[in-house]
């Protein structure tokens, strides 16, 4: 299969957008914070992401494979098993991902907003 080459406008790139290009939109932040924690199959991944389709998980996880990001583990048995981690440059972004959880924390506690899963950082 014939992936896709990323299109990245030379004159327009600075660090701040090549890193938004690789982590940026709704869901790859999140999904780094839960593999941050480890290895896990495609449907736990479902399941802690709440709002997210298959077809988008199944995205977002394949641009993070190509990104160099996660890695993408299959196993040969019936039924299939898939299991996701992150790289070392994945790893990397970990304490970048838990800064803004906690600059997203502090900044909706002072506007009144909480979190509903409780204490858990917002990722």
């Amino acid at each position: 299969m014939k992936t896709k080459e990323k299109i990245i406008h030379r004159d327009t790139v600075c660090a701040v957008d090549y890193a938004f290009q690789r982590i940026g939109g709704k869901h790859k932040g999140r999904l780094i914070y839960h593999l941050s924690k480890g290895t896990l199959r495609y449907g736990e991944l479902g399941r802690r992401l709440t709002g997210i389709t298959p077809k988008m998980l199944t995205q977002v996880l394949r641009e993070l494979e190509e990104d160099g990001l996660v890695n993408r583990h299959v196993y040969l048995e019936v039924p299939p098993r898939v299991e996701y981690s992150l790289t070392e440059t994945g790893m990397e972004l970990v304490p970048f991902i838990v800064l803004l959880a906690d600059w997203g924390r502090t900044k909706m506690e002072q506007e009144g907003v909480f979190c509903e899963t409780g204490n858990e950082p917002i990722a």
